[in-house]
């Protein structure tokens, strides 16, 4: 054999046990290529990588804020001043420093208030503030006297009215005002004078005991069309009784004979049985009922889903008897009375829609320390007004783990207040929306049995402001008001007569 060729193929095969090597081939190459390439293992290993950089978080936008000044209101009167921008609306009704406000302009507004003898206006009612990052702007709202302001009850001239309860119009009609008298007709009064023979005339169906009588009635929506009017009274058997009646040919008169809507149980006491039907804006019909009667709701009838007092029902009438609109809380489900729409109701003797707002406004007649004013939007369904677990925001009878658990499911009064000075029974009222006193819209009215004042506050950014008790002169148990087609408010007494709110 040639040596040279012997050589040469012996560092060929050399060069390719170097190649199969760091090829990373099978196990007899591998280590062929360790034995063989001791310096591979030696090579120096490739740096580690940086590690990646922190993040710099974002800078937090610097915020401002707002010291706002309210000056000219005396001591414990509300304003009503309203600042909007940066995406947020805060309210104030008092001096106060508004917080964490992003940088930028902000429309602070402020609206005229009452006092029952002024009207106390904002010098500037809208203005316009700037706020910087970081600092605190200052802005200021007068309120300065616009001028005298007060309210009057004008005695209506309505002769030969017995025992009027209840007073309303039908939907449009400006001409004529309709009353109900306790003993169980419908008055009607025509330019001013109240009509001989009654539009409705069912004493002989009705008792008089305690509370009970005819305590209101409801035009339709539609009434023009339909003439239906609903009858809320007490049979002579107690119950609470709903029936609808037709409008005759006369147009001052109904058809004698109803048609039974509902008729719920009230046998054991002649109190608390509710007093209003009122049609919602839904076209739903309304009806409060009491618990039943009684100190403290012993029947236990309020807080039980299974029965129909002491709460607020919604039916739906263009069917008779009714059916249940589908919304209704309890609809279709089996465990509970399906006309609830709210519970928790000792007596709401008068409550009212406003129908501006779509708001109700329920005035619950308290047990024996506190009267209330309940206001929740018109399509609040299943509600909790409290009762007997609360009397208004207070514990009944008294403070207990219970009432204070139940308390955040329930919907408590935006008003109340107490028996000290003389109260005992409120009589709730309308929110004004005529146009004779347009000083007074979008205040609700409202009455005590025994106190006999006349006094309103404003439903604003879900609170009860601008409260004002009107010092009219005393005119005798206020137990009722009425709202005419013209929304002007009358205020009706024990004592027969019939009185209209107006400017003084």
């Amino acid at each position: 054999m040639n040596p040279f060729r012997t050589l040469a193929l012996a560092a060929s095969a050399l060069a390719l046990a170097g190649c199969l090597g760091s090829g990373g081939g099978g196990s007899d190459g591998g280590q062929s290529a360790a034995a063989a390439a001791p310096a591979a293992a030696a090579a120096t290993p490739a740096p580690a990588a940086a590690p990646a950089p922190t993040p710099t978080p974002a800078p937090t936008p610097a915020v401002g804020a707002m010291n706002l000044q309210v000056a000219g209101l005396a001591a414990g009167m509300d304003a009503v001043v309203t600042v909007a921008g940066g995406g947020t609306t805060q309210f104030a009704t008092a001096s106060k420093t508004i917080p964490n406000l992003m940088p930028g302009a902000y429309t602070v507004t402020a609206e005229p208030v009452l006092t029952g003898q002024s009207v106390m206006a904002p010098t500037a009612a809208t203005q316009t503030i700037q706020v910087a990052p970081g600092q605190t702007v200052n802005a200021t709202v007068n309120y300065a006297t616009q001028g005298a302001f007060a309210i009057r009850l004008v005695e209506m001239p309505w002769a030969g009215l017995d025992q009027p309860m209840f007073l309303a119009s039908p939907p449009g009609d400006t001409t004529r005002i309709f009353v109900a008298e306790r003993p169980g007709r419908i008055r009607v009064v025509q330019n001013g004078a109240v009509l001989a023979t009654p539009f409705l005339d069912i004493s002989a169906r009705v008792a008089t005991q305690g509370e009970r009588g005819l305590l209101s009635f409801a035009f339709h929506p539609q009434y023009a069309q339909n003439g239906w009017v609903f009858v809320h009274f007490n049979n002579l058997a107690g119950d609470i009784v709903i029936e609808r009646f037709t409008v005759a040919a006369n147009p001052n008169v109904a058809n004698a004979q109803g048609t039974e809507v509902i008729r719920i149980p009230h046998p054991t006491f002649d109190n608390h049985n509710g007093g209003v039907a009122q049609f919602g804006p839904d076209g739903m019909l309304f009806v409060s009922t009491g618990d039943g009667g009684g100190g403290g709701d012993p029947m236990q009838n309020a807080q039980d889903a299974r029965r129909l007092l002491g709460k607020l029902l919604r039916l739906d009438v263009s069917v008779l008897p009714y059916r249940i609109p589908p919304s209704n809380p309890y609809a279709g489900l089996g465990i509970g009375a399906e006309e609830i729409w709210a519970i928790g109701l000792r007596n709401p003797w008068r409550w009212s829609v406003d129908r501006t707002t779509n708001r109700i406004y329920i005035a619950d007649v308290g047990q024996g320390r506190f009267e209330e004013v309940d206001v929740v939007a018109s399509d609040a369904p299943n509600l909790n007004y409290g009762w007997p677990i609360t009397e208004a925001s207070a514990c009944y009878p008294n403070d207990s783990q219970a009432c204070t658990n139940a308390k955040p499911r329930l919907t408590l009064p935006v008003l109340e207040f107490d028996h000290l000075s003389g109260a005992c029974a409120i009589t709730g009222g309308y929110v004004y929306r005529g146009t004779a006193v347009p000083e007074l819209t979008g205040r609700y009215f409202y009455s005590d049995y025994c106190a006999g004042f006349v006094r309103s506050f404003r439903f604003w950014n879900g609170q009860a402001v601008e409260k004002v008790d009107w010092n009219v002169p005393s005119v005798g148990r206020v137990i009722s008001f009425g709202e005419d087609a013209n929304r002007e408010l009358y205020a009706i007494t024990a004592s027969n007569k019939i009185y209209r709110i107006a400017k003084l």
